[in-house]
């Protein structure tokens, strides 16, 4: 017989089954090598990636604002101690807060929480104008916050309010302060995320960066209404 020639099997005789054939090469670059499917198998190439329950860019904005919520704990801790010991507050000789402004102001604050809001529905929903228009007011309404609340602390220190006045005054500003300097950066935060909506950087799928500044906004416009009420109000 020649050589390479395959002899045919004789009449009657069961066909025996060619040799598997290996699966052709996968283009260059490619080392996957897809999994063998038993009978009744469905395929499912390539496998499904599972999509984590949160993603690192909110876990991580979570740990710093958890960290954030401590930091003031304890100014609000320190605040208490020398409150409590007082038996008269503010001290004689000390300013009382403004009252009526800065109720004013706080609804000022709040409102911006419900702009901002409106600006995360407005990004989720595609709204390339709405996302616009709901930083731009919340930025807006941070800058007039932080206006007014600077204007009263004219104010006080012309009324013998300052730091080194005692106790009184140093635990005032330290804290009023902290939050105002967290709400100074979070309008910084929202200014540069406005230029990159204006820019349509952001579209409904990608739109982490709006999320987070929505996050730490939400953050120093909901830890207002305590430092309002203990300091100003107590």
């Amino acid at each position: 017989m020649a050589r390479g020639t395959v002899a045919s099997p004789a009449l009657g005789e069961p066909r025996q089954p060619l040799a598997e054939v290996p699966p052709a090469a996968l283009p260059s670059g490619d080392e996957r090598v897809p999994p063998r499917l038993d009978e009744g198998d469905s395929p499912s190439w390539p496998p499904h990636r599972k999509e984590p329950f949160i993603s690192n860019a909110r876990l991580g904005m979570l740990m710093f604002l958890a960290f954030e919520t401590m930091f003031f704990g304890g100014l609000l801790g320190a605040f208490l101690v020398f409150r409590l010991s007082s038996l008269h507050w503010p001290p004689p000789g000390q300013p009382y807060l403004p009252g009526v402004v800065t109720w004013i102001n706080s609804g000022i604050l709040l409102g911006s929480s419900f702009t901002m809001r409106r600006a995360l529905r407005a990004i989720r929903a595609g709204d390339h104008a709405g996302v616009v228009n709901g930083l731009g007011i919340t930025a807006l309404l941070g800058t007039i916050f932080l206006v007014v609340q600077g204007t009263e602390w004219v104010r006080l220190v012309h009324f013998g309010l300052t730091l080194s006045s005692g106790t009184y005054g140093s635990i005032f500003y330290t804290l009023i302060g902290c939050h105002g300097v967290h709400v100074l950066g979070a309008v910084f935060w929202l200014l540069v995320v406005l230029l990159q909506a204006v820019g349509c950087r952001f579209t409904a799928r990608e739109h982490v960066a709006v999320q987070l500044c929505g996050m730490y906004w939400y953050f120093v416009v909901g830890l207002w209404p305590v430092l309002f009420t203990l300091v100003y109000l107590s």
